[in-house]
């Protein structure tokens, strides 16, 4: 079985060909932009191709018979990205796409790049290919990121709440399927932590976890916007940012999913462990 993992280079797509790496029957193929990033892992196939280059994603996938489609980096041309990486998964006739999927994808979730996931999945349906789509919530690990140098996690979060998932548990379950997928064909999957905590309870939670104080300061929209500024972000990318924390705000992630039980046999990683030992 030849199984390709795109974003090999990241953190995601990486923990997955480390997961899949040496298991008899299995032949790794890494995918990426650049060779200089790709994991070094001994015996697994690289290809070169960037979601923008269609014979490149093409040849990429041809043999392959499951693929990991991680989702693009944040981009205004994002969605156009990953129509020309599936209509190369369909050209290239690929048995299984695993796509890392969003938590409460939909064309008018509060969360703006929620709606480029819904977009995605429906392209992936009408693709050919047999898929699944993982939804995943946020990143517990990418809360240290939240908070910043001075540990403040900032945003007009409210008391909303969300379960964080940790990285290696997504790396998790999409390695386990992209080995076995048939089961999981046309599935939805919601990819959580084990509970569901405020901004302010996050911030504790990470406190205890690192031996080190964090905060959460709620802010009003025009607050957020004004913090935000100085980066010099495009008003989609701004949109984006602070709509992490509406989302949270309006209860769009205040969802415990059972999937990564269900594929794993197991409880998923806390956000204490998550922050403890990040991915």
């Amino acid at each position: 079985m030849r199984i390709a993992v795109t974003g090999a280079s990241g953190r995601i797509g990486g923990e997955v060909a480390r997961l899949l790496h040496g298991i008899p029957g299995i032949t790794l193929r890494l995918v990426g932009r650049s060779a200089a990033r790709l994991p070094r892992l001994e015996g697994a196939e690289t290809a070169l191709a960037s979601f923008d280059d269609a014979e490149a994603c093409r040849e990429a996938f041809t043999g392959a018979d499951a693929v990991l489609l991680v989702s693009a980096g944040e981009a205004a041309d994002r969605l156009d990205q990953h129509r020309t990486a599936i209509a190369a998964l369909a050209a290239a006739e690929v048995g299984h796409v695993v796509y890392t999927s969003f938590l409460g994808a939909s064309v008018d979730a509060a969360f703006t790049l929620a709606r480029d996931h819904a977009a995605t999945e429906e392209m992936l349906r009408d693709a050919g290919p047999a898929w699944t789509a993982l939804r995943d919530s946020f990143y517990a690990d990418v809360l240290l990121d939240f908070a910043g140098d001075d540990r403040v996690i900032r945003g007009p979060g409210g008391t909303g709440r969300c379960a964080f998932v940790a990285r290696r548990d997504v790396a998790e379950v999409a390695a386990r399927i992209l080995r076995d997928p048939a089961p999981y064909a046309g599935r939805v999957l919601d990819l959580t932590g084990p509970v569901a905590v405020s901004l302010a309870e996050a911030a504790l939670l990470m406190t205890r976890a690192r031996g080190e104080e964090y905060e959460y300061v709620d802010e009003t929209m025009a607050e957020a916007r004004a913090s935000r500024a100085p980066y010099g972000a495009p008003e989609w990318q701004v949109e984006a940012w602070i709509s992490t924390y509406t989302a949270i705000r309006d209860g769009e992630l205040d969802v415990v999913g059972d999937g990564v039980a269900e594929v794993l046999g197991r409880a998923p990683r806390t956000l204490e462990e998550t922050v403890a030992a990040p991915l």
